[in-house]
C-alpha cells in the first residue's frame, strides 16, 4: 500500500496502521514537530496586511478614497474564506477605482505600520542565512515599499499589480498573478521550492489564504498580532500574538 507523506512537517514516520484491516491513518503534526520545522527552514514566506504590518492596505486605500466602510466588510468576508479571493479584490477595486496618483499619495501620506517585532524577526532569520518572501494579495507598489524597510529584496515580493492607463486612470489588475487568485499564495511555494529547491517552507499569516498554502509549505503559522481571525485560529496548529513568540524560538537553538 503506496505512504502519503504529511506535507505540513517534515516527519518520517506519518503514517499508522490499524491492526485489523491495515487502513492507514495521517499522524497529525505536533507542535513540537512545526516548531522544529520554523527552527530549520530554508525560507520563511510572510503575509503581508495585518501580518507585517498592522492594516489592510486595500482598506487603507478605500479610506483614502472615500469608500472604506464597504471596502472593510468585503475584505473581512475575504479573510474569512467565505467568498473566493479573485472575487472580492474584483469587487473591491471596482468600487475603489484608484488612480496612480491616488495609490502614490497613500504611501507617501499614510505610509504602512510594521507590526512590532517583524524587523527583528527578519533581521534574526536574515543572519541566520534564511531566505524572506513577502507574498501578498495586496498591491505590489505597497508592499515594494515595506520590503524596502525590512531589508528584502523586491525580487522577494509576490504581489499583485495595478494597472492604469496613460492618464493614470484605473484600468484594472493583473489577473494571470497567481496571488490574484485563491490559493494562489501555495503556487508561489511551489514555485519557490522548484527554482530554490528549498526544503523547508514557512508560511506566516493572518487570513484563510495564507493557511492555504499549507501544503505546499511545511509549516503554517496562524497569526493574530493585529485581527483575529476565527477560522484560522481555530483550525491552525500553532497560533501566535507577536512575534517576539517566535524570535524566542530562534534563540533557543
Amino acid at each position: 500500500m503506496a505512504q502519503h507523506r504529511v506535507q505540513c512537517a517534515d516527519i518520517q514516520n506519518d503514517l499508522i496502521f490499524l491492526s485489523h484491516n491495515r487502513k492507514p491513518i495521517k499522524r497529525m503534526s505536533s507542535l513540537m514537530e512545526l516548531k522544529e520545522v520554523f527552527q530549520n527552514a530554508d525560507a520563511v514566506c510572510f503575509d503581508v496586511d495585518s501580518t507585517v504590518i498592522k492594516e489592510e492596505g486595500i482598506d487603507e486605500l478605500a479610506k483614502f478614497c472615500g469608500v472604506g466602510d464597504a471596502v472593510a466588510e468585503m475584505t473581512r468576508r475575504a479573510m474569512g474564506g467565505t467568498v473566493t479571493f479573485k472575487a472580492a479584490l474584483t469587487a473591491r477595486l471596482g468600487l475603489i477605482r484608484p488612480s496612480y496618483e491616488q495609490v502614490q499619495k497613500l504611501i507617501s501620506e499614510h505610509p504602512p505600520q510594521l507590526t512590532p517585532g517583524i524587523r527583528e524577526l527578519v533581521n534574526r532569520l536574515h543572519q541566520r542565512g534564511v531566505q524572506v518572501f513577502l507574498i501578498s494579495g495586496g498591491f505590489q507598489s505597497i508592499v515594494e515599499h515595506v520590503a524596502l524597510q525590512l531589508n528584502i529584496p523586491t525580487a522577494n515580493v509576490f504581489a499583485n499589480r495595478l494597472k492604469f492607463y496613460f492618464n493614470g486612470e484605473y484600468a484594472g489588475f493583473d489577473e494571470t498573478q497567481p496571488t490574484a487568485e485563491s490559493g494562489g499564495k501555495g503556487q508561489v511555494i511551489s514555485y519557490l521550492k522548484e527554482q530554490f529547491q528549498f526544503k523547508k517552507v514557512v508560511m506566516i499569516g493572518d487570513g484563510a489564504t495564507d493557511m492555504e498554502a499549507c501544503p505546499p509549505a511545511d509549516c503554517f503559522i496562524g497569526f493574530g498580532g493585529n485581527v483575529v481571525r476565527k477560522q484560522v485560529k481555530e483550525k491552525a496548529k500553532w497560533y501566535i500574538t507577536h512575534f517576539d513568540e517566535l524570535l524566542k524560538e530562534l534563540e533557543e537553538r
